[in-house]
């Protein structure tokens, strides 16, 4: 018998080195791959990634509350809203709903940016904009933003750059490149979310938490009666009257 565990025991560790080297073997592929944009590694698919953009079309996109897709184009591999929108219409949803999730996209503003990636969005005939039922990682020019008429445009913390819109600020350790590209990513799940910036950790919460609920119901969401109630809906990308530029948008639901 003694020998025979022995023997079970060897084989068990044989089994474990092989998967450890075999993994090793494909991250280390993995690294070594060439990517090109708006793609996944092998790694990412094997793990459950998904693209959001194909880099080709608007495939999987649409205008809020309509069945079309209009004020966005595809441009050099990356999706652009045209400036063409403003506080109600413009924005683009995802035709999936997603409940937790990671979520990385890289984008760029351009004059006077002014977007932002909201998630669990509901559509219907009550709604107006995606704001009114989804959080919000902001996106703007922060203290270099202006009106249309060029004159200063003076923000709250909690509308700048990687805040989640009118409710947690973002930390002082963000960097942004101004006019130039940016990486982002949020992590949702019912325990935390993350907002990520740059490869840096910029906000952290516990949704539908006392906190939350005392931001939630701190007078801004006050004739947005359904904000932040819904645990899973659509991604919308934001056109706020400035162009914007998208591209590597991928998610991995959790």
């Amino acid at each position: 018998m003694k020998k025979y565990n022995l023997l079970m025991v060897v084989v068990l560790l044989f089994f474990v080195s092989c998967n450890s080297e075999t993994k090793k073997s494909e991250e280390k592929e993995s690294e070594n791959e060439v990517v090109s944009e708006n793609s996944l590694t092998s790694h990412e698919k094997t793990e459950g990634w998904k693209l959001l953009f194909d880099g080709e079309s608007t495939n999987g996109w649409k205008n809020f509350n309509e069945d079309r897709i209009s004020g966005w184009i595809v441009e050099d591999e990356c999706l652009v809203g045209q400036g063409l929108g403003g506080d109600i219409g413009g924005d683009i949803v995802s035709e999936n709903e997603y409940d937790n999730f990671i979520l990385k996209w890289d984008w760029k503003l351009g004059p006077n940016g002014n977007s932002g990636v909201i998630y669990h969005v509901l559509e219907g005939e009550k709604y107006n904009a995606p704001y009114e039922t989804g959080p919000e990682y902001q996106l703007i020019e922060d203290d270099d933003f202006r009106n249309p008429d060029g004159s200063q445009y003076p923000l709250e913390d909690w509308q700048k750059t990687a805040s989640d819109y009118a409710m947690y600020v973002a930390g002082k350790n963000k960097k942004v490149n101004l006019h130039d590209w940016n990486s982002s990513m949020i992590k949702f799940t019912e325990a935390i979310v993350e907002y990520w910036l740059n490869g840096e950790k910029v906000v952290e919460f516990e949704p539908w938490s006392d906190d939350w609920n005392e931001r939630r119901n701190s007078g801004k969401w006050d004739q947005y009666p359904d904000y932040g109630i819904a645990k899973k809906g659509k991604i919308s990308l934001q056109d706020h009257g400035s162009k914007i530029w998208f591209k590597n948008m991928k998610i991995k639901e959790l």
